[in-house]
């Protein structure tokens, strides 16, 4: 097992091939977009790459592991078909935490594209905590060239001009989406590796704007197409802040669709968090059905403490970070509820060194 800060161009086609060997085996791809992009076009920002070759040299097994954040480390993680339940996933893991840890990160954040069962069962082992489900919801286009909605009054719809209208998508974009755990913080450079793409289209981008050539949203929309897939994405849909009530989304939504349907596609699929609730109801309402979900799975990364009796802080998944002072004395003097706020005995002492012949009671 091997650790790259950056790969080479022979590595990174090996890494893509090995994401269409399992694309064709589990129906999606281990790798989600962003992880792509960034292997194709240059990583953004601090990253780590994990890779196991056989004995052969082939690769067997890749990890991508995001470092931008402050305090998560995000990975994405995939193992050949054939050489699977053989331990590399875990050992992947295992070294993602220390990185992680090395890097002053304080929770590790792993993604599991349709939720496949053995990323179930290894989070599970792992202690991961199921953090985030983001479900793909599909629903068929063929009324969608029926049910184009006339711009709102003041309103012009038109599509995406390559060289002009970059800035302005990125404002929106930017303002829509500012506390967005993915879309938020968008540069000029995420706009641009998407416009290098295959699949991009500047007339299945289409753009509100006002009567002083103001823009106030857009439809990004996206063709999925390869040997098992021809589908429709509503990709992205942001709506400047400023410009919310005016119903530009539904105008949006419409014209996309029916950009779609005109593409040969009858059928186009979304993302969507399922804890944004109103979002699911008004997709479910417009006909979208639930078709699979991605999960992230995350775990703290507990620090262990060369001294019983210094200051440690312990970081919870299922809260922020907590600082506790740990005294030299006997277990039961700490507070009850201390205790019961973080969590369990049995998890101070995971995070503390305990003295000879001491031992936490059961809680």
């Amino acid at each position: 097992m091997e650790t790259f800060e950056r790969l080479d161009t022979q590595t990174v086609s090996d890494v893509l091939k090995l994401v269409e060997i399992g694309t064709a085996a589990d129906g999606l791809a281990a790798f989600g977009e962003a992880t792509i992009l960034n292997l194709r076009h240059g990583d953004r920002g601090d990253s780590r790459h994990i890779l196991i070759r056989s004995g052969s040299g082939d690769l067997i097994g890749c990890a991508s592991l995001a470092l931008s954040d402050a305090e998560a480390a995000d990975m994405e993680m995939l193992v050949h078909p054939l050489h699977r339940h053989r331990g590399h996933g875990a050992a992947m893991i295992s070294r993602a935490e220390e990185i992680a840890r090395e890097a002053g990160k304080t929770r590790l954040q792993v993604w599991a594209h349709g939720d496949h069962p053995t990323a179930v069962a290894l989070g599970t082992h792992r202690d991961f905590d199921r953090h985030r489900v983001l479900w793909q919801m599909r629903r068929t286009l063929t009324d969608a060239d029926r049910a184009a909605t006339p711009a709102p009054d003041g309103v012009t719809i038109r599509t995406f001009s390559p060289g002009r209208d970059e800035q302005a998508l990125l404002e929106v974009n930017n303002a829509a989406f500012a506390d967005h755990p993915d879309q938020s913080g968008w540069t000029l450079r995420d706009v641009a590796m998407r416009e290098r793409e295959e699949w991009f289209d500047p007339a299945g981008l289409i753009l509100a704007e006002d009567g002083d050539g103001t823009l106030l949203g857009f439809h990004w929309t996206k063709v999925h197409r390869d040997e098992n897939t021809h589908v429709g994405e509503v990709y992205i849909l942001g709506v400047h802040p400023r410009a919310q009530g005016m119903k530009l989304g539904k105008a949006l939504t419409a014209t996309g669709l029916a950009y779609l349907r005109g593409r040969d596609l009858d059928t186009v699929m979304l993302y969507v968090d399922e804890s944004n609730t109103t979002a699911v109801s008004l997709y479910e309402r417009s006909g979208f059905m639930r078709w699979t979900a991605d999960v992230n799975y995350r775990k703290a990364l507990l620090r262990e403490c060369d001294d019983y009796g210094s200051r440690v802080s312990c970081h919870y998944a299922r809260m922020e970070a907590t600082t506790i002072k740990v005294n030299r004395k006997p277990w039961p003097a700490i507070p009850n509820s201390m205790s019961s706020r973080i969590l369990s005995l049995h998890t101070i002492r995971h995070c503390v060194k305990t003295p000879p012949g001491w031992s936490a009671p059961t809680p």
